[in-house]
């Protein structure tokens, strides 16, 4: 398949998973991007990690020597993509609203953070990496938010389905996942981190989606709404403390393995389009798992 079908599918696929109307969703995956490399460039094997970086477009120049490369695949962002990662957290007002948040109070919380994290942001060196595909000639391309989206639809759906009851059944149904399952062997599988394992479940909030963690005094809110328990990818020091104060169960299902999940979803159904498999070569955490 071409690269530019490959990014294309990518985001429309994003777009069907997003947690937005249609309307609103479109255009907003600044964290989604080809890095470099020509759009008609024909993708049959691809490096795929969950960070790229100088030492991964390395070793896939190594590979492309003995055994070829079309394509080397971030989920991560870089270059311009990671600069503007700020800029899709708008994605999570929506996810507020959804649960009960006043518009106003979204909007407000949402920005404050968004400023927080573009300041973050701003004295990174974005250009390295992707100036290093460069000088290789490698073509390079990053998906977050599609795949992101993906991973919190499946784990939404699923425990819908499930209807979990304490928050031990979560972690085994999250466990069953082969990617929770797969890092469950490697020691980084899903864990409750706050919480009893004996505590009812609750109403549900799944944070995997819209950028990076949202704003840190929405927790108190989510109680007085109902909300006990906090599904998430990964959890800041800071924001723990907030959701402590806040008396919610917080199971942390994997930030890598989440991802994994979100990319491998995203890839089956670009695949399924295409009537056509990618060769993957796994690296930086991820394996290609299909469902």
């Amino acid at each position: 398949m071409k690269l530019a079908y490959l990014y294309n599918q990518a985001v429309k696929f994003g777009i069907e998973r997003d947690p937005r109307s249609k309307k609103s969703a479109l255009h907003s995956y600044a964290d989604t991007a080809i890095l470099f490399g020509r759009p008609d460039t024909e993708v049959k094997k691809v490096l795929v990690g969950i960070d790229i970086d100088v030492g991964e477009l390395l070793l896939a120049d190594k590979i492309r020597q003995e055994q070829g490369i079309d394509l080397v695949l971030s989920h991560h962002p870089q270059g311009r993509a990671w600069a503007g990662l700020y800029q899709v957290m708008s994605l999570q007002i929506d996810l507020l609203l959804k649960v009960g948040i006043e518009k106003k109070l979204a909007q407000e919380l949402l920005e404050e953070r968004m400023n927080e994290v573009e300041r973050k942001l701003m004295p990174h060196n974005h250009l390295r990496t992707q100036d290093a595909a460069r000088l290789l000639n490698l073509p390079f391309m990053c998906l977050h938010t599609p795949a992101d989206n993906h991973a919190a639809y499946f784990i939404h759906r699923l425990l819908k389905k499930e209807r979990p009851k304490k928050i031990k059944d979560i972690l085994e149904i999250l466990t069953e996942i082969p990617e929770y399952k797969q890092a469950q062997k490697e020691a980084i599988g899903p864990r409750l981190i706050l919480g009893s394992s004996k505590r009812p479940v609750g109403k549900i909030f799944v944070e995997m989606t819209g950028g990076t963690e949202g704003p840190k005094d929405i927790y108190n809110k989510f109680s007085q709404l109902g909300i006990r328990t906090l599904i998430s990818m990964h959890l800041s020091e800071e924001h723990f403390k907030k959701v402590k104060d806040a008396n919610l169960n917080v199971v942390i299902a994997g930030h890598i393995s989440s991802d994994t999940l979100g990319l491998n979803l995203l890839l089956d159904r670009i695949e399924k389009k295409a009537n056509e498999r990618l060769e993957t070569i796994d690296c930086a955490g991820f394996r290609r798992i299909r469902h």
